[in-house]
């Protein structure tokens, strides 16, 4: 691997919510799995663990209901989960200025890397959709011991760009996303396009929030980027 220069920076991506519009596929993918194993949740109870490892998701669902689940329930509701995300793939979307927003950064030879708590079974629906360099590195939930909250998949996706997290920025949609760069000592940035709220990223601490990766890209000057 080429070793960069100390003052490199690096682009550190969430994908759901962050580079595509899945977010809301996945919602209704893990309510119907939860209903499937007779736990009834409100569909915005769900939506507040989105971004979470799908372990800890359910750990925090299954709290909601009060009701114990045995570890083959919790794995039958993930493979629903994934059964019925599945079957959606063909409605998820590139949100607005992802793609042109990767180019950029490519073009601009500023390292960057893909970093989701999905599985790479889940996370391959959402990543046929991107035009990603062969260099660029994706970790996914199969990669790590942790996934978010937890730094463990941006610190692998730094370590695989050999850059240090101190002159990381992570993007992604949700506060789970920017507790884990807070945990990496790296700098958050907040995207709207995952459903949370600006003063939420805020608080979870986002050193900036935009409203797409659009906006992001038109505001690349105010997270340290000169562009040729």
């Amino acid at each position: 691997m080429t070793v960069r220069a100390p003052d490199s920076i690096a682009f550190l991506f969430d994908l759901d919510g962050t580079l595509i519009d899945s977010v809301y596929q996945h919602v209704l993918a893990w309510r119907e799995a939860t209903q499937a194993a007779g736990l009834e949740l409100p569909v915005w109870r769900i939506h507040r663990q989105i971004g979470m490892s799908g372990g800890l998701m359910l750990n925090a669902l299954l709290r909601e209901t009060g009701r114990p689940v045995s570890k083959r329930d919790a794995e039958h509701i993930q493979r629903v989960h994934s059964r019925v995300y599945g079957e959606q793939a063909s409605s998820l979307r590139v949100l607005p200025g992802a793609q042109e927003l990767l180019d950029t950064l490519a073009g601009e030879r500023i390292p960057h890397a893909i970093a989701t708590s999905g599985r790479l079974q889940n996370a391959q629906h959402a990543l046929k959709l991107l035009k990603l360099s062969k260099d660029v590195p994706v970790v996914t939930r199969d990669d790590v011991r942790f996934a978010k909250p937890d730094p463990d998949l941006f610190l692998a996706a730094g370590d695989r760009l050999n850059v240090p997290m101190s002159r990381c920025v992570i993007v992604g949609d949700s506060v789970w996303d920017l507790l884990a760069a807070r945990r990496a000592f790296a700098l958050g940035v907040g995207l709207l396009s995952g459903g949370y709220g600006r003063e939420e990223l805020e608080r979870a601490g986002a050193y900036r929030v935009y409203q797409d990766p659009a906006e992001l890209l038109r505001h690349l000057d105010e997270v340290g980027v000169r562009l040729g």
